[in-house]
């Protein structure tokens, strides 16, 4: 496959855009200016006729084209990687992230209940719903999902990071991860204040109890050092409970995999 460059817009949740974009043009037929236009205008009307100028959307999103004997098809970089059952999460959590990682992960364990699922984490966590709306899916479908952090997992982030497989948890060697209880504001009368803070309590109860289940520490360790911002180094991560491994480089079994993946493609195209 060919990764090429192409001036899209870039639109928000972009590691998570949920339109797999795919074509197929003759190459015998159209010009390469043409399909390069043609990439264009599809994309284009994905995005609602926004124009490339606008201030809202910028930037480059890479395309891959893969040829084939049947011609060339066209993908959005985080589409093709989806297709390696790979989830990029960057960027905060919130309702537009959730509910697009939340039909990536139903759509491959359709595909495939038993075969693992890569989670790439980069994430200073969000909104505690959305978050919480990404973790018990993970925890619904059979498929296992390994979690890999690089950049950050801080928040609600280093929650899913600690919710992936036993054993499957890694974190890249200059990462952070961090823990805290959550944060919000409410205004109101008097009743409505003490209904909220009931409320964010009862999330922050739940908070502690996941990362205790997923780490093994005691209760009172997590809400010690939830209190306040909490960072952690990937080996005191690892020390805690959150992650099993500190890798430099892609563990030979995903090599192999994606190495295997590539030569059945090749067969059946």
């Amino acid at each position: 496959a060919n990764l090429t460059l192409y001036p899209q817009p870039k639109i928000q949740c972009l590691s998570l855009f949920p339109f797999k974009l795919t074509f197929l043009v003759s190459a015998s037929k159209i010009h390469s200016t043409m399909r390069t236009q043609i990439v264009h205008k599809l994309w284009n009307r994905r995005i609602n006729g926004t124009p490339l100028n606008s201030k809202r959307f910028y930037g480059l999103i890479p395309m891959v084209i893969e040829h084939s004997s049947r011609g060339e098809r066209a993908y959005d970089i985080f589409s093709r990687l989806l297709k390696e059952r790979i989830i990029c999460i960057n960027g905060p959590i919130n309702d537009d992230t959730s509910h697009v990682v939340v039909a990536q992960l139903l759509f491959l364990e359709s595909e495939n209940p038993s075969k693992p699922i890569h989670m790439y984490l980069n994430s200073p966590g969000g909104a505690v719903t959305a978050g919480l709306a990404i973790y018990d899916t993970m925890q619904y479908i059979r498929s296992p999902i390994n979690t890999i952090c690089l950049g950050q997992a801080a928040s609600m982030g280093s929650l899913l990071l600690a919710a992936g497989a036993k054993g499957e948890r890694r974190s890249l060697p200059n990462a952070s991860i961090m823990i805290h209880q959550p944060s919000g504001g409410y205004s109101g009368q008097a009743k409505d204040l003490t209904i909220h803070t009931k409320q964010i309590v009862r999330v922050w109860d739940i908070l502690n109890d996941l990362y205790a289940k997923h780490t093994g520490q005691p209760l009172d360790i997590i809400q010690k050092n939830m209190d306040r911002d909490y960072f952690m180094t990937p080996e005191e991560a690892k020390e805690f409970g959150i992650i099993d491994e500190v890798i430099d480089e892609r563990p030979m079994a995903l090599v192999t995999d994606a190495i295997a993946n590539e030569t059945k493609e090749k067969g059946s195209s």
